[in-house]
């Protein structure tokens, strides 16, 4: 039996010239570029039948072939680092992640992560991510705070997961934005892919895209800024970034997906996951939680607030 998970894939024209490293990068999650990177070098990588070079431009068509190792024995040690937790029993967790935190180890970071806090908390999370993302069902992006659910048992796991892939669970978030957004509520749908300009990012993608919508309802405007509470009805990968982008309203303090300057000395986009509403897996109870946004967030709104109150006075 061997002992490598092939992935095979096919090189559409969005990939078109992007260096091998890069292109893999974009196209296998979790995995970092300097790994990757050792990969090729090591020839475990293969386009059109043979070993290539790092360097190697993506043409329109070509089949990679990538050998992945099987994972080597777990090293993600448990680690006492605080958790806010909004509740637990024998088959899920719900916490409210801080800002700056990664969900969850990768090759080459395997400390200060949720999983290494919540194995520290509980051990007996499932397995059906393998080792380095135990219970993982859901994730949110490092800079964006607010509420995860994981999952304790394999069963709790499975259900959970079929709820994400029919979009029953209920997430919304809040989200500080640059511009007054003059409609009170709107709907975006437009389909989200890679960028094809840098595989790191997404971009709304209309011919090679997954299907993707978001609600949006401003909460409070300031003067060229707004509040705004989004509902996800898809799950895809930066999806409100992107389409708050395209709509011409990008997160503040995003640099992936948008240059300007935070004028707030706040670190990545201002973005809270405040509310999450599901079916328990095994009970079938209907479970909701919320949680305000973390203080950072809220005292950036204060000074929006007193600077609106004194230009109005």
């Amino acid at each position: 039996m061997s002992s490598h998970e092939i992935f095979r894939l096919s090189a559409d024209e969005d990939g078109e010239g992007t260096r091998l490293d890069r292109f893999l990068a974009g196209c296998l999650e979790g995995q970092s570029r300097e790994y990757l990177t050792r990969l090729i070098s090591g020839g475990m990588v293969r386009v059109n039948g043979a070993p290539v070079k790092k360097n190697y431009r993506i043409r329109t068509g070509d089949l990679l072939e990538v050998e992945l190792p099987e994972p080597e024995p777990l090293e993600v040690e448990p680690e006492d680092i605080p958790l806010e937790i909004l509740y637990e029993d024998t088959d899920l967790i719900v916490v409210n992640k801080p800002r700056g935190m990664v969900v969850h180890p990768a090759p080459g970071s395997t400390r200060g992560t949720l999983v290494n806090a919540l194995l520290h908390h509980c051990r007996d999370l499932s397995g059906i991510n393998g080792v380095m993302r135990p219970g993982i069902v859901h994730r949110i992006d490092k800079d964006t705070s607010g509420i995860l659910v994981v999952a304790k048992t394999d069963r709790a796991h499975q259900e959970l997961a079929v709820q994400f892939k029919d979009h029953t669970i209920c997430r919304r978030y809040q989200a500080l934005v640059h511009g007054q957004i003059e409609e009170t509520a709107g709907r975006v749908e437009a389909p989200i892919g890679r960028d094809p300009s840098d595989r790191k990012r997404m971009a709304v993608n209309l011919e090679h895209g997954k299907e993707a919508a978001t609600e949006y309802r401003v909460l409070e405007r300031f003067p060229g800024y707004s509040l705004v509470e989004l509902t996800l009805e898809t799950g895809r990968t930066h999806q409100i970034r992107v389409h708050m982008k395209m709509l011409g309203f990008p997160l503040v303090g995003d640099d992936k997906y948008h240059g300007r300057k935070n004028p707030f000395g706040v670190r990545g986009q201002m973005l809270h996951a405040g509310f999450l509403g599901f079916v328990h897996p095994v009970t079938g109870e209907s479970m909701e939680f919320s949680c305000e946004p973390p203080e950072e967030f809220k005292n950036v709104l204060n000074i929006l607030r007193r600077e609106e109150t004194t230009d109005h006075e």
